[in-house]
């Protein structure tokens, strides 16, 4: 084991919008196993800073989720909406470097302006309407506005599944909020300020998040922070080919807790996903240190059938 090898950190990150479900326990154990396979070490910060979207009782639901499933973490958990003063001082360096202007667009008046092409599902071009502002601009608004970043260019990076990776941001939404006109930190800076802050090594997420990932790149240099190398793993579906989502209480964690279902079924069936094992057999997190590696996984993403929640109900 090499010095880089030991010094690997990642994190386990849930978001208490909702109830955990498969998709985010194969990506924690991913991100875990990334770790406690080379006697790394594992972050556990819960993403809150969304007050809106925030479910009552989330944030302990998603920590048994993770305790059940036999997931440990050295650190945290850390929680988001504690560390405004980071995120604040973090806005404050892009304000003072010009590399940020206050946007008053609603999302309804880019939706109309925005004729640049963009993905399917994804959100409109920013027509740069508000671009020509400045930051000292900021105090004549009377509207409320957002703090939105310049794209000036699209990094590209090497992601430890994907591989190299070259995305137009203008194709993915050009400059992007990093600060909410609602007074709340944007997620690209949050996660930004965290898992530098925490020396966050490596960051294992779902490759719909791949986009991210250019922002992120340049909002790390523009703050003179050291970005983590990216693995981003295929999703998890339902049975219709649908990504899971938070909403669909049949693939949840806590419902296979109380329904008492034994963890150990459950992390057999992620690392037959991930081609650790042949196929599902009970299995506990650290019997899969010495099985971990990225090259089995499919390259597809892991569909749940109806079969696979019948044997887990």
């Amino acid at each position: 084991m090499d010095g880089a090898q030991a010094d690997v950190v990642t994190r386990l990150a849930p978001s208490p919008t909702g109830s955990q479900h498969f998709g985010n326990a194969r990506t924690y154990l991913i991100s875990w196993l990334m770790a406690r396979s080379v006697a790394g070490r594992v972050i556990l910060r819960v993403e809150d800073i969304d007050a809106g979207r925030t479910r009552p009782g989330a944030i302990d639901e998603a920590v048994l989720d993770l305790r059940w499933l036999g997931l440990d973490w050295d650190e945290g958990p850390i929680v988001q909406s504690r560390r405004l003063p980071l995120y604040e001082s973090a806005l404050a360096r892009l304000q003072a470097a010009e590399l940020v202007y206050p946007c008053t667009c609603t999302r309804a008046d880019i939706a109309a302006a925005a004729s640049a092409p963009h993905e399917q599902g994804g959100e409109p071009t920013y027509p740069g309407t508000c671009a020509r502002r400045r930051v000292a601009d900021a105090a004549t608004l009377t509207r409320p506005f957002a703090w939105r970043f310049r794209v000036d260019h699209s990094p590209a990076f090497v992601d430890r599944f994907v591989g190299a990776v070259a995305l137009d941001l203008g194709r993915f939404g050009g400059d992007f909020v990093v600060w909410k006109s609602a007074g709340e930190p944007a997620y690209q800076l949050a996660v930004v300020v965290d898992d530098a802050a925490g020396g966050v090594t490596d960051v294992v997420r779902g490759d719909d998040l791949l986009p991210s990932t250019p922002r992120q790149l340049l909002l790390y240099h523009a703050l003179g922070l050291n970005p983590p190398r990216f693995t981003h793993v295929p999703l998890v579906l339902d049975a219709e080919g649908r990504r899971l989502a938070k909403r669909q209480g049949g693939h949840h964690l806590s419902a296979l807790r109380t329904a008492g279902v034994a963890p150990e079924v459950v992390i057999g069936h992620l690392a037959a996903s991930c081609g650790w094992i042949d196929s599902p057999r009970p299995m506990r997190p650290a019997d899969l240190i010495p099985l971990f590696s990225l090259d089995t996984i499919p390259r597809t993403p892991w569909v749940v059938h109806a079969a696979l929640a019948a044997t887990l109900s």
